[in-house]
């Protein structure tokens, strides 16, 4: 991920309800959500909602397919997955982090 996606991603997530938003779209997994349905588990209006997703999806943390009427939104894990690499690529001096498991760097003496 270059470091301009990786800030229009971070930008996008730097927002309590799109954090949210991306959230319960990530639980939700490949298959998404209706636009509607989120629009009531986040309890709000549509139309502010739909600036919301228009971020997310702007800086390509979303994708969108219809079926029939309604929207469905799916969070895009190679999106998330490539920030959190790009997060990572320098951790623990060089050293790879395993997927399953948090990087632990030593904490240093106290003198």
């Amino acid at each position: 991920m270059e470091t301009n996606n990786a800030l229009e991603a971070l930008a996008a997530l730097a927002h309590s309800v799109r954090l949210s938003v991306f959230r319960l779209l990530v639980q939700a997994g490949p298959d998404g959500l209706p636009a509607g349905r989120i629009a009531e588990l986040m309890d709000m209006p549509a139309s502010s909602l739909s600036f919301h997703l228009k971020e997310l999806h702007r800086a390509d943390l979303l994708a969108s397919r219809q079926d029939g009427r309604s929207i469905i939104y799916m969070a895009r894990f190679e999106t998330m997955n490539g920030l959190l690499g790009y997060l990572t690529e320098n951790c623990c001096g060089g050293v790879p982090c395993l997927p399953d498991s948090a990087c632990t760097v030593p904490m240093k003496p106290k003198s």
